[in-house]
């Protein structure tokens, strides 16, 4: 995988336009594009506008899913459910050939078999603690710290065919330092350059996501993680940086660099 494709932007956008700006913009320049809950929402809102309106949104909707190609595209649903829901749910969506699609680990073993067994040829990613939730309030909710947590939804992922793990790059080192392990592929949030690191930009995300689960992405690929989820820095860089392509040049070679190093 070269370094660019270890990049997986959020189209965290409700706006049909403007994601398929960032689409045809960026492509040469990451692996993958998530389709998140806003954009997902927003064109299923669509469906509930008057039909002039709606057949107009449906237009824009068909016109962006035509500009991405499924195997850059990543369907950000995190499904969770009874099994046989989630089950049909995974095979609606994989029929649409998308690269990856994910589910809440926390949904339990047999909702993971049942997406399993229905994800065709996609790639199934399991969700686990939510980079916005902090050590007291995870053990608030499931009993045990992040670790701990992310360790025991990684084996149950694993255990049952799962292709890959969502977690914190700081969850994703103690998993790659485990080689129960090795055949999952590892994609972290919580991603964030040096230079994007500005005072404006922590207040940004101070609500998202916790700094102290946080890795840069040299940082992150030199830990063994193999997916890097990095939305605003890209499609909002620092003005000294410049656009969102020169952006994800930045990052790419901070991640070709990281790698040529751990190789030495």
């Amino acid at each position: 995988m070269r370094s660019h494709e270890k990049i997986i932007l959020p189209l965290d956008v409700s706006d049909i336009d403007q994601a398929q700006i960032l689409v045809r913009m960026l492509a040469p320049y990451v692996g993958v594009f998530k389709i998140g809950f806003e954009a997902i929402y927003s064109s299923m809102a669509s469906l509930l506008m008057p039909d002039s309106a709606a057949d107009y949104w449906l237009g824009r909707i068909r016109s962006l899913a035509g500009t991405i190609t499924p195997k850059k595209a990543f369907l950000d649903v995190k499904l969770a459910d009874i099994p046989n829901t989630v089950g049909k749910a995974v095979k609606a969506l994989s029929s649409l050939e998308v690269k990856m699609i994910n589910i809440h680990a926390s949904a339990g073993v047999k909702v993971i078999q049942a997406a399993v067994a229905n994800k065709g040829n996609s790639q199934l990613f399991g969700v686990t603690v939510l980079t916005s939730i902090n050590a007291e309030e995870c053990k608030s909710i499931f009993g045990a710290e992040p670790d701990e947590k992310v360790l025991q939804f990684a084996k149950m992922l694993v255990d049952n065919g799962a292709d890959g793990v969502i977690c914190a790059p700081k969850e994703g080192l103690l998993l790659r330092l485990d080689p129960d392990f090795d055949k999952l592929t590892i994609a972290c949030p919580n991603i964030r350059p040096e230079w994007a690191a500005t005072k404006e930009e922590r207040e940004r995300v101070k609500d998202d996501q916790n700094i102290e689960r946080q890795m840069t992405p040299g940082e992150a690929v030199v830990a063994g993680i193999d997916m890097l989820v990095i939305g605003r820095p890209v499609t909002k860089p620092p003005v000294n940086i410049g656009g969102p392509v020169e952006a994800a040049k930045l990052i790419a070679e901070e991640i070709a660099t990281a790698l040529s190093g751990r190789e030495m």
